[in-house]
């Protein structure tokens, strides 16, 4: 009986909306892909998303940097100077040694464009949400950007967003 009702709700679900800019979070945060990563990371976590757009100068995107990328490039990391280097060794350009007061610290100076996915998968404000749907299973992506005829970046439609726009 339950199996029935569940598969009886799942077919009368329709999805409900016209186009891709209808489904779309319109304006959507963006990270340029000259930004430090540090500054990338900050940002996702404080707005709490899994994976941001990439963009040029120009607006139009040119990747994308989820958490696995974040991950990822942590895990492949080169160890930093102080783990290469004993303090001994530390010595100014002038060859002065470092005092007991000085530390070594490691600046990355990674920027989003080192470790994004530089992969774009979009569609027009106009497609179907069909075309929207397709599109992300054929690809298997969880998000998709909608752009304009300029290819610039106008929203970001994600798995999540299909589904609040489906009803009965």
């Amino acid at each position: 009986m339950a199996r029935t009702l569940e598969r009886n709700v799942i077919e009368g679900l329709r999805l409900h909306a016209q186009s891709a800019a209808d489904l779309m979070m319109p304006d959507p945060v963006s990270i340029q892909a000259d930004a430090s990563l540090k500054e990338a990371i900050a940002l996702l976590i404080d707005r709490g998303f899994s994976g941001a757009p990439v963009i040029d100068e120009a607006g139009r995107p040119i990747g994308v940097l989820t958490r696995s990328d974040i991950v990822v490039h942590d895990r492949e990391k080169t160890p930093g100077v102080s783990e290469y280097y004993d303090r001994a060794d530390l010595v100014t350009p002038a060859g002065e040694r470092l005092g007991a007061g000085f530390h070594v610290e490691s600046v990355d100076r990674t920027t989003v464009r080192d470790v994004m996915t530089p992969a774009v998968f979009a569609v027009a404000p106009e497609a179907s949400p069909a075309e929207v749907v397709q599109e992300m299973l054929a690809l298997k992506v969880h998000r998709l950007f909608v752009v304009d005829t300029a290819g610039v970046l106008v929203g970001v439609i994600s798995a999540l967003d299909v589904l609040r726009h489906l009803r009965p």
